[in-house]
């Protein structure tokens, strides 16, 4: 289990040492890393590591896509667009582990997506299956 909080709203946070340490610490070498986002308003992306910009064009281009404050769900909690954002997104990726390193390029790295914060506690349940 990866446990974090967030400071805003809406906002990706970069979780790839975090899977790391937790790849290390399996001692396995290659298979792959399964990560789901627990929670009906968060998700998980695979993104742009190199400049922290294209995360907030991330979280602008949802908030343009999908308003707050317009949908049927908004009269339960306010949240709907948290919502429909996170089903757009989706809870979880799943990573390559080759020879004991996650499969991604130079420019990638592992984002929670939140959507409905600020949480002091999230949860990304991360599994790291050996191959055969």
């Amino acid at each position: 289990m990866i446990r974090l909080g967030t400071h805003h709203r809406e906002e990706l946070v970069d979780i790839t040492e975090e899977v790391r340490k937790h790849v290390r610490k399996s001692g396995i070498e290659n298979g792959i890393v399964s990560l789901f986002a627990q929670g009906a308003t968060a998700g998980l992306m695979i993104q742009e590591n190199w400049d922290a910009s294209v995360r907030t064009d991330v979280v602008h281009l949802l908030q343009k896509l999908i308003p707050r404050g317009v949908w049927l769900h908004d009269q339960q909690d306010g949240n709907g667009d948290s919502h429909l954002k996170s089903g757009l997104v989706g809870p979880s990726e799943t990573i390559p582990l080759i020879d004991g390193q996650l499969g991604l390029s130079t420019w990638q790295n592992i984002c929670f997506c939140e959507f409905d914060g600020p949480r002091s506690q999230r949860t990304v349940v991360c599994t790291i299956i050996e191959d055969c």
